[in-house]
């Protein structure tokens, strides 16, 4: 058979390849001498012991290889020397924060269902272990877990951590969990997901631990802190505010949701009826009906990290219009229809009076007040030196946090309508809030709820397509001989060199995703070489589980 070769001019791994080789399939006997119909020609198909076998081969690669104490990180070279979650992490260190170890979780449950392969029942229970053993003592989770102990944390946050320029919400140990960037939220649905699946009780302490963290963690208004319990330690401290960022209230109710129809938790019904109220409450009076990132306790808008004005937000504003007509489709109640309209009006009146060049649609921040953009930069070139600043200039914005938004109002708007001529009682017939039984979680999860992108993959725009064969065939044929998809890291850091960051800038850092050499934020490789993507990982797999899921 003709040598397969990538564009590296590397070897491909060619399962037939090795059936012709070595007569069997690295220890997996359950595949079987005659699957191999796929090596003749590009428009044979492939069979489905194939996908099976291509699919336990990726999945031994992460277990056994990438995974640390069954917990993994985003991406890795190949000789692992180096190793990232949002920030570099040590050999020691795992992330929760997606899509990391719960994410893993989700996928390996994903798989499970597919094929019925215990391997992958034990992959997930290995990456629950791994949360729970960096499970906070008040239920929730931190962006990462360090298996070298408080030390070893302490080291971290004061070299890498605390030389990330733009990454504040990693300069500190702040000592408590996180909702941000739904990490807790991802791992504590896992958590829901594993339990429900055998009833297992291995995993209800924790679960009913992180439970606990969140309905304790919910103000009586019936919103959230971006990190709990509630302890300011840093000037500026901005996380106990009400927080509407990076979906913070929305992840929690979809947990909540999920634990009613799966348990049937009276508890939580209260809970989550609060929290869908804090999105009337907080929605601005005329005539700015929109919402910003964050809230004091008594609702006014406020600031976050030094690149996050006191302003309205026009990206979180239409993700709570939508949020708004979903809580009508759970609930059937037309409060959380009502004022609608005057956020899509609103939305319109401060749109941009043309799109910007990749098609964004609205400034990103609004002045309270005035409906004037704002705008936010930066000078300087790391921790040291560098500081934000905002004034009404488009010119020389952030790179690592953008300036505009795209926001499909027309579309927000015909949804609105619809649901707006449909009665209550019939939109919400279906709701998992009004069952009279349990209802099952969906059967999977990994790409099609939850975010899974490392900045080095994104989430495919269509995952309800059917999977083309020739997809299948490609991923069987590009995994490589040590039984991973090379993916190109197109991010990548400076090293933490042990240097005291310069009292004064060495050059215009304003429009960059790094500072000078000693900032350790992330920033797009100029070069990416191929290495381990755990993103990746997930993406293929969820394909050939799709292929699978077909073909039932």
């Amino acid at each position: 058979m003709a040598a397969d070769y990538d564009t590296g001019g590397n070897p491909r791994y060619n399962l037939c390849n090795e059936v012709e080789e070595t007569g069997v399939f690295k220890g997996l006997a359950a595949v079987l001498a005659g699957v191999c119909v796929l090596a003749a020609g590009e428009g044979q198909a492939q069979s489905r012991d194939q996908v099976l076998a291509t699919m336990r081969r990726a999945t031994s690669f992460m277990v056994e290889r990438a995974a640390y104490n069954g917990g993994y990180v985003w991406s890795y070279t190949p000789d692992f020397q180096r190793r990232w979650g949002e920030l570099e992490a040590k050999p020691t260190m795992i992330w929760v924060q997606p899509p990391g170890t719960g994410t893993m979780g989700h996928l390996f449950l994903d798989a499970y269902h597919a094929t019925g392969d215990d391997y992958y029942y034990r992959g997930a229970e290995r990456a629950a272990e791994a949360l729970i053993w960096g499970q906070h003592e008040s239920g929730g989770w931190n962006y990462f877990i360090d298996f070298g102990g408080p030390a070893s944390t302490k080291d971290w946050y004061e070299t890498y951590g605390k030389n990330a320029w733009r990454m504040e919400e990693f300069q500190h140990d702040w000592g408590n969990a996180t909702f941000d960037d739904a990490g807790t939220s991802e791992a504590m649905q896992f958590l829901l997901r594993l339990y429900v699946e055998k009833r297992d009780p291995r995993w209800k302490p924790a679960l009913d631990k992180a439970l606990n963290f969140v309905l304790e963690a919910q103000y009586p208004i019936g919103g959230w802190p971006q990190r709990y319990p509630v302890k300011p330690k840093f000037e500026g401290d901005y996380t106990g505010y009400i927080t509407f960022n990076d979906d913070v209230a929305g992840e929690n109710i979809k947990f909540l949701i999920m634990v009613y129809q799966a348990l049937g938790e009276d508890r939580v019904l209260d809970a989550i009826h609060r929290a869908m109220n804090s999105f009337i409450v907080t929605q601005g009076g005329p005539p700015q009906p929109g919402w910003a990132l964050q809230y004091t306790l008594d609702l006014k808008p406020a600031a976050a990290r030094s690149y996050e004005p006191n302003a309205l937000h026009t990206g979180t504003t239409a993700n709570n219009i939508a949020q708004l007509m979903t809580f009508y489709e759970l609930t059937g109640d037309s409060r959380y229809l009502a004022r609608v309209p005057e956020a899509l009006d609103w939305l319109e009146r401060v749109r941009l009076e043309k799109p910007t060049a990749d098609g964004r649609t609205h400034p990103t921040f609004i002045e309270l007040g005035t409906d004037r953009p704002i705008y936010v930069h930066r000078r300087g070139s790391n921790v040291v030196n560098g500081e934000y600043y905002w004034d009404y200039s488009p010119e020389r914005t952030l790179a690592h946090y953008g300036a505009f938004r795209k926001i499909d109002v027309a579309a927000l708007r015909a949804r609105y309508e619809r649901l707006k001529a449909t009665p209550g009682d019939q939109v919400s017939r279906n709701s998992p809030l009004k069952a009279r039984s349990l209802v099952p979680l969906p059967r999977y999860y990994a790409t099609r709820d939850l975010e899974t992108s490392d900045l080095n993959v994104r989430p495919a725009d269509d995952e309800a397509k059917a999977v083309a064969p020739e997809k299948v065939r490609q991923l069987i044929s590009d995994l490589n001989r040590q039984g991973y998809w090379p993916t190109p890291l197109v991010a990548t850091s400076n090293p933490y060199r042990g240097e005291t960051p310069p009292a004064r800038s060495d050059g215009d850092y304003a429009t960059t995703h790094v500072g000078d050499r000693t900032d350790t934020s992330p920033y797009p490789d100029p070069a990416p070489k191929p290495g381990i993507s755990t993103g990746a990982y997930i993406q293929n797999m969820t394909v050939l589980i799709d292929w699978l899921d077909q073909r039932r």
